[in-house]
């Protein structure tokens, strides 16, 4: 006695004698290759959780009378906004952080615009002497995807300074790379010093000199340059390079001479002071030792690398190691050094592969 196949045994059998079914099995084993190889692949997942920075200074108070005056009266405010999950608040010498952490799915946009209305709304929260408050959003995006460090056992922190800005502008470039910050090192820095007496004999107060320096390095727009179907905005830059540009700026008139500002001022060209340290643990077979044969820490810069929302952070980590590649050659002296020291593209593609590269460049002879 036979017995029907039944609907479902019917499609499988026309599955199974049609020649479309190795096209079809194909073409879904295509698509599905090509999702994995186009979905951005990076360590934290992209959620909204809307986060804002407050910062409202308050020069001159102490922390305590900042944390009643400002940080107390700011929390409540802040409460009242609706979607906040959670608020956190911090209470400093001349100055008050509110961190405001929204709920899971909140529009990062809209949050925004609802803080700034509510402190617009309110003014009487800052006291008077205290402000403007400073809101500044904060989203996953900002968490740096790569951090190069530059290090060198010979090197001072001010050349790795200018190594690592010079490496900063050449990673910029890359296409959806959306900030670079450059942590360490010495920044140059032009030091004006105005002595008093010769500033009263020439008649001209700190306020005119601070105006003619700052109408003497104006950077102004100065036209477009359209090639390759691309429009790039050009600029000239302020005039002031040197210290001997900037003694040499008129910044007055005395008995029909004119009054230079080297003549009222003592101008340096030198280091700035430094508000961040780097050190990198250069290893075991590190050469710069101390007397008793142990490893010194080497002087350091660190480039923390974010990208642009929705962009794939394994190809931005590949393409900023190509690119080192290639400053090697025309940039970086050959005792200056460049390591990844994080690097969440590497650490995503392991957990997609298994594979365990090293995220070391160049190799150092003591990394496995």
């Amino acid at each position: 006695m036979s017995r029907g196949i039944g609907f479902s045994g019917s499609v499988a059998k026309a599955f199974i004698d049609s020649k479309l079914t190795p096209l079809l099995v194909l073409a879904a084993l295509a698509m599905g290759i090509f999702a994995v190889v186009v979905t951005p692949r990076e360590e934290e997942p992209q959620i909204q959780v809307p986060m804002i920075d407050v910062m409202v200074p308050y020069p001159g108070a102490t922390a305590r009378e900042v944390e009643e005056r400002v940080a107390a009266p700011l929390e409540k405010l802040l409460w009242e906004i609706p979607g906040v999950d959670y608020v956190y608040t911090t209470s400093g010498p001349s100055y008050a952080l509110a961190i405001v952490r929204f709920k899971v799915g909140q529009d990062p946009e809209e949050s925004a615009v609802k803080l700034h209305t509510k402190l617009m709304a309110h003014p009487e929260v800052i006291p008077t002497g205290a402000g403007p408050a400073t809101v500044t959003p904060k989203g996953i995006d900002d968490v740096p995807i790569v951090a190069l460090t530059v290090w060198s056992e010979t090197q001072d922190s001010g050349t790795l300074r200018k190594v690592g800005d010079e490496l900063a502008l050449e990673i910029r470039k890359i296409r959806d790379i959306s900030d670079v910050n450059v942590i360490g090192g010495e920044r140059r820095e032009l030091t004006v010093r105005l002595d008093a007496g010769r500033l009263q004999a020439s008649g001209l107060s700190a306020l005119q000199v601070a105006q003619s320096l700052k109408q003497t390095n104006w950077s102004l727009p100065a036209g477009s340059l359209t090639a390759g179907n691309q429009e790039v905005l050009l600029a000239a830059e302020g005039a002031l390079r040197t210290a001997d540009d900037v003694r040499g700026v008129v910044v007055g008139v005395r008995n029909g001479r004119p009054v230079r500002l080297g003549d009222v001022a003592d101008i340096s060209d030198g280091a700035a002071e430094r508000q961040t340290y780097v050190m990198f643990g250069a290893g075991p077979q590190a050469s710069h030792k101390d007397i008793d044969g142990m490893p010194v820490d080497a002087q350091a810069v660190t480039l923390a690398v974010a990208k642009k929302p929705g962009s794939n952070a394994v190809v931005l980590a590949k393409q900023i190691e190509h690119k080192l590649v290639e400053l090697e050659k025309t940039l970086l002296p050959a005792d200056v050094h460049v390591t990844f020291t994080r690097n969440y593209g590497e650490r995503r593609r392991r957990s997609r592969t298994s594979s365990s590269s090293t995220c070391w460049w160049p190799p150092a002879p003591w990394c496995c």
